[in-house]
């Protein structure tokens, strides 16, 4: 269906020349050279939305090496790194264009590689695309801008329902990673998924084990940084999609009966994702770590969870074994290792606060307390205040209270004593002057010795801590 520009292409078009100017002299590119060129998916829903950003997706009959010969004369930078799947990517001043080349791809049912084919027309191209509201165009190449839309997206936008322009089934065995992007549509867009989507979802999802760890990751990284991730993560888990890319998460949906009461640990962690994400400002915005610290923080309960004689469930240990489930996970998803790390030591962490009390915080508990966080000591804080889901309002204020007078005192000592910088108050060079010895395991014990009384007493200046460190020595067996 290919249709004269009409309202929903108005709109686009607006939007495409209000918020990235340098498509148009792009368009005249192609066209001076005998090729044509579509804004298209996202883009073209995005424009529609109101919501285009300066990085563009086009598609164009041009085979991929002619893209790259146009970019290279339109761009200031060209990237070929996707040239074998058809695209080519150039950036000009603030716009950042992909231009595929028209395709169709499929995966073979063993292979975790797409099987490109370049097709022959725009229509052929939109046909294989994900959603039908990512399968409209606005060519700009064949006079005045044409919409194009031959799948009824733009009613399916207006609708908020994410469809397959193709059947279900046929969308999801030739790109399997559809029905993820199906749960992150949903998140990011607040769009409801077609019943035959979602059925098709339930009864293909191990397909899901063909795509590579890096595709699951990237595309589950972006449903966790939408606006509203609980909705594709309720999606994943009703469809069975996390039984495979995220088994973890539905092991939390742990069994209460009348006998052993606790919370619901899978509705508690979504809970404390969403409370992460509103006090995300405190880390300067949108966080992966603490969304994925937030979500996987009590993932080690169900392997540790024992009933207490007498009514009760116990969770002993749960943050240490989360911590290892967690770090295991997310190596298995191909995670940065810094990522994976800082996301196990916040799981590790996050119980801290509750093993004090009702705020009871020696100077040497609050050092040590800051030592162990290092510089995840925000993003503590934000995990720790998220993880009060009570709905007694008098029990949720005083946790907030007790936890804010510890953030008090972090920060009076922090004036104090810089926390942040805490080492012994001798270096290893003095140990070995002082106490006569070379490098060995003995220099290692002795700042061990040191920095143990550092945290349990503040600085002690050099002469004090000299005193102490003869006396350690001296008393050694």
């Amino acid at each position: 269906m290919t249709r004269a520009l009409g309202a929903a292409g108005e709109l686009a078009i607006r939007s495409l020349i209000e918020r990235a100017p340098l498509a148009s002299s792009l368009a005249d590119a192609y066209k001076t050279a005998g090729f044509r060129l579509a804004l298209v998916g996202g883009s073209v829903r995005d424009a529609i939305l109101g919501r285009l950003s300066n990085d563009l997706d086009f598609t164009t009959n041009a085979n991929p090496q002619v893209s790259k010969k146009i970019l290279s004369k339109w761009a200031e930078n060209v990237w070929d790194t996707g040239i074998a799947f058809g695209t080519v990517v150039g950036k000009r001043g603030d716009t950042t264009v992909e231009v595929t080349t028209y395709r169709s791809e499929s995966y073979e049912s063993d292979s975790r590689k797409p099987d490109v084919q370049y097709g022959d027309s725009l229509e052929g191209d939109l046909w294989r695309r994900d959603f039908t509201v990512n399968a409209m165009a606005l060519e700009l190449t064949q006079g005045a801008p044409v919409f194009v839309d031959p799948y009824n997206g733009l009613k399916d936008l207006g609708n908020r329902i994410l469809r397959t322009p193709n059947k279900a089934e046929q969308s999801f065995s030739d790109d399997p990673l559809r029905m993820m992007r199906a749960a992150r549509f949903a998140s990011q867009l607040n769009f409801d998924v077609a019943e035959d989507v979602l059925q098709a979802m339930r009864d293909m999802a191990g397909r899901i084990s063909i795509i590579s760890a890096e595709r699951v990751r990237d595309e589950f990284s972006k449903l966790l940084m939408s606006d509203n991730p609980r909705t594709g993560i309720s999606l994943l888990v009703d469809v069975g999609l996390a039984d495979i890319v995220l088994p973890e998460i539905p092991k939390l949906k742990l069994e209460i009966d009348e006998h052993h009461h606790h919370k619901d640990v899978y509705e508690h962690s979504l809970t404390v994702l969403e409370q992460a994400i509103a006090l995300e400002a405190r880390l300067g915005g949108p966080n992966l770590v603490i969304r994925l610290a937030a979500l996987l923080h009590d993932v080690g309960k169900p392997k540790t969870r024992s009933h207490i004689q007498g009514g009760g469930v116990s969770f002993h240990h749960h943050e240490v074994v989360g911590a290892r489930l967690a770090k295991e996970r997310l190596k298995k998803l191909r995670f940065d290792g810094d990522t994976v790390e800082q996301v196990a030591t916040l799981i590790a962490l996050h119980l801290r606060f509750h093993g004090y009390g009702q705020g009871e915080w020696t100077d040497s508990a609050v050092r040590r307390y800051v030592r162990d966080a290092g510089d995840l000591l925000p993003h503590l804080h934000v995990l720790t205040r998220a993880d009060c889901t009570t709905r007694n309002k008098r029990k949720a204020e005083a946790l907030a209270a007790t936890y804010q007078s510890l953030e008090d005192r972090i920060a009076e000592l922090m004036e104090q004593e810089e926390l942040s910088k805490i080492r012994p108050d001798l270096d290893g060079e003095q140990v070995m002057s002082l106490l006569n010895i070379k490098p060995s395991a003995a220099v290692g014990n002795a700042l061990d010795f040191l920095l143990e009384l550092r945290l349990e007493n503040g600085p002690l200046g050099e002469e004090r801590a000299t005193e102490a460190l003869k006396k350690w020595w001296a008393s050694r067996p």
